[in-house]
């Protein structure tokens, strides 16, 4: 299948496997790239001299495309982004901040930039400032959110309404007639996280995967919204969020309460109480460990299959 994204990415399938801090290693973007997708090293839950070795074992693994997912607010992001230009990457996705910022380093050096937004007033400042393609992510998401709310099936025409980049769609995706939707609406290509989270080279504890199996419909909460928004599976450590908001706690309170560590405590750790459980919506829908070269392969089945029945429709 070649559409703008495939070509642009360099990928034979347009499905990109969502940069997940604590699940995203290279043994699972290693697994979606050799299986025709687009693989992400999720590059904010590393230390610089970890990202490194991620990369190189990703090369060492794969002789096709893959990226490094870069939140813009991480605290080592010059050691990041230098390691990433020094190892050859050719693409990064960027979220969590202004594409302004390191953009035209990025450009300069030759690197592809895709970055992720929540709403159209990012998609038009990626456009104005030279981004070769914008993921679009809808509120279902798991893990660090837009505060707008705004959910896929709406934000994607909406970003495509106002933007002419390559467009991939994200949130709640973890099918291949979730793909087609999307695509109707206007994507090219689908940043799929969630459902990869709960695969069998995802680098997330054995006790989380068989959390995402257990999760059902309203077990995921977007919250924290005063600090940086986040959707979280409910546990002890979200009721303890709940009961904070309960006695009108202050986001430096809010602060103190989330601490350090406690993605990395519940997600690669696997303390499921007190940790902090990032997963999507789509959750509810995810009821087996497979392969990730088995998803990407059934999504786009199934993907195939959508299309050739929408006529009878």
């Amino acid at each position: 299948m070649e559409n703008r994204i495939t070509r642009l990415l360099g990928i034979e399938f347009p499905i990109i496997q969502g940069g997940m801090i604590w699940c995203s290693g290279w043994e699972l973007a290693s697994a979606v790239s050799n299986a025709g997708g687009l693989g992400l090293i999720g590059s904010g839950s590393m230390y610089p001299d970890i990202l490194r070795q991620h990369i190189r074992q990703c090369k060492a693994h794969t002789v096709k495309p893959f990226g490094v997912n870069v939140p813009l607010l991480y605290p080592n992001i010059e050691d990041h982004m230098n390691i990433i230009a020094e190892e050859g990457v050719k693409i990064v996705f960027t979220s969590a901040g202004n594409p302004a910022t390191w953009t035209p380093w990025l450009k300069e050096r030759g690197i592809t930039v895709v970055h992720v937004v929540a709403n159209t007033k990012f998609a038009k400042k990626c456009e104005a400032v030279g981004v070769d393609a914008i993921v679009a992510e809808g509120f279902e998401a798991g893990g660090h959110n837009g505060r707008e709310e705004t959910t896929t099936l709406c934000l994607i025409p909406m970003v495509r309404e106002i933007c002419s980049l390559p467009l991939i769609a994200a949130g709640g995706i973890s099918t291949g007639k979730a793909m087609a939707a999307t695509f109707c609406l206007g994507a090219e290509a689908v940043q799929v996280g969630s459902r990869f989270a709960a695969s069998a080279e995802s680098s997330a504890h054995a006790s989380f995967k068989q959390a995402i199996l257990n999760a059902g419909d309203g077990d995921t909460q977007l919250t924290l919204k005063e600090l940086t928004p986040v959707r979280l599976l409910k546990n002890k450590f979200y009721s303890d969020v709940m009961e904070a908001y309960s006695k009108d706690a202050s986001p430096e309170e809010l602060a103190a309460l989330l601490g350090r560590g406690r993605a990395k405590k519940g997600m690669f750790e696997g303390d499921m109480d007190e940790g902090e459980l990032e997963i999507g919506q789509v959750s509810a829908f995810i009821h087996e460990i497979k392969p990730a070269g088995d998803i990407v392969r059934e999504m786009m089945d199934e993907y195939r299959q959508t299309r050739n029945s929408l006529p009878a429709l």
